[in-house]
């Protein structure tokens, strides 16, 4: 068996380049939707008629579940900042592994009292998606390797939803133990893509040379990062912790959202999530044939404006009555994950390229992610201490028209930012990466 497992390695070790980062994406692509099976099957179930001290019992897992979540990408700041590539593998599996534990204390014990194992939950999974990253980043193929990853986000959120309904409906599983059977599905997926991601070869030599080395960041160079590039910071995390509320208000209530504009279908979350997710995949893996640092930076600023353009527009034509409900919600999800999705995958990447930076993505994502899911966290409660009297369907449309203006406007003004920060570098570095001379052979 050793043998055997040892060949393999070997094998996929000595893959032509192409063929090993079309491998690594699909592993990523499957490693991240596991995962997801495991923290967001449970949105799937409405838990109608029940609520603990005049709130909702649903708001209260997904309240629990976010600020464990939360609380992860906070020590995700420091964690995955000073990863190394050393065990990876071993803490997804163990990670992942203590989250479907609390999905069986949550099955076992009944509510109220079930509600603490979504934190426990939620705890280990907010460190999943900067350990998969990891393997990712610092390669000439990364914006395909991290598209592929990213619409996970998209077609997992769906397809786990329709998953879990369908073990509701079909199986007749009850609400509770379905999150953990739903999980069970995906075990043997998880560690196949695990290990797969494990096998597969490092950052080679052109790829350190065109996107720079990624180390570890300790505490002074984690300083130094946020100090040189703090505007900036301050715009893009503002702009990404708009669309951090508004995508996790869509992916915890899409079902409530559905049903608010007159639909219960449950195949449409998986149908519309994957449409919505091709289209984005297609748009960011496109860029992997830009080979000038700064042009394909400046690209993804437009392409997150033109996601707050197209989140803003569909809503206001649904509001006018201009468009149905099925394409409000694609038009708008679409426009949402245009935003959402490069900040998860490419902005960063190609940030730490184009000033030749010599860090990792995984620190500067967990600060973004912190404040995003700490904004998160704070919507829900300050809606449900009824400070906000709005059907999530409302408060959806409502919080997307106010997200598009402001997006627009942070953006905007990060992409002023970081050419003029190009400008003052000009004439102090004539380094190909900057200038955009380096040979390109693609994957």
């Amino acid at each position: 068996m050793r043998h055997w497992v040892g060949t393999i390695r070997n094998n996929v070790g000595q893959l032509p380049y192409r063929y090993a980062m079309l491998l690594m994406g699909l592993a990523a692509f499957g490693c991240y939707t596991s995962m997801y099976a495991f923290r967001k099957a449970f949105t799937a179930g409405t838990f109608e008629g029940i609520s603990f001290w005049g709130i909702d019992y649903k708001v209260w897992l997904v309240i629990a579940q976010v600020f464990g979540y939360m609380l992860s990408k906070f020590y995700g700041i420091r964690f995955i900042a000073e990863l190394g590539e050393r065990g990876r593998g071993y803490k997804i599996i163990i990670l992942v592994g203590i989250a479907w534990v609390a999905l069986l204390g949550f099955a076992v014990i009944p509510a109220p009292y079930n509600i603490v194992f979504l934190f426990m939950n939620g705890l280990p999974l907010g460190m999943i998606w900067g350990l998969v990253f990891s393997y990712l980043e610092g390669r000439r193929a990364t914006e395909f390797l991290g598209s592929v990853m990213s619409v996970s986000l998209v077609f997992a959120s769906g397809f786990v939803k329709t998953t879990g309904r369908t073990l509701i409906e079909s199986h007749h599983i009850s609400e509770t133990w379905m999150p953990f059977c739903t999980g069970l599905l995906f075990v043997v997926p998880l560690l196949a893509c695990t290990l797969l991601l494990e096998w597969l070869p490092s950052p080679d030599a052109q790829d350190k040379v065109m996107r720079t080395e990624r180390k570890a960041m300790g505490k002074q160079e984690r300083k130094t990062f946020i100090q040189t590039y703090l505007p900036g910071l301050v715009l893009t995390v503002g702009a990404y912790l708009l669309f951090t509320i508004i995508r996790d208000v869509r992916d915890n209530f899409e079902v409530e959202i559905w049903s608010a504009v007159g639909i219960s279908d449950k195949h449409i979350y998986a149908q519309t999530d994957t449409a919505i997710a091709l289209a984005v995949l297609m748009m960011m893996a496109l860029l992997i044939f830009v080979k000038n640092n700064k042009t394909a930076f400046t690209l993804i600023h437009l392409m997150v404006i033109c996601g707050c353009v197209c989140a803003g527009l569909a809503t206001w034509l649904f509001q006018q009555g201009s468009i149905g409900s099925i394409g409000w919600m694609t038009v708008a999800g679409l426009g949402v994950y245009m935003v959402y999705i490069p900040y998860n995958a490419i902005f960063f990447e190609r940030m730490l390229a184009s000033f030749q930076h010599r860090g990792n993505i995984g620190f500067v994502m967990y600060v973004a992610d912190a404040i995003g899911y700490l904004g998160s966290v704070s919507v829900l409660v300050v809606k449900e201490l009824g400070f906000v009297h709005l059907s999530w369907g409302a408060f959806y449309k409502q919080a997307l028209l106010i997200a598009a203006l402001l997006g627009v406007i942070l953006v905007s003004l990060s992409l002023l930012y970081f050419h003029q920060k190009w400008g003052s570098k000009r004439g102090k570095s004539k380094h190909p990466l900057v200038e955009g001379t380096v040979s390109y052979s693609g994957i």
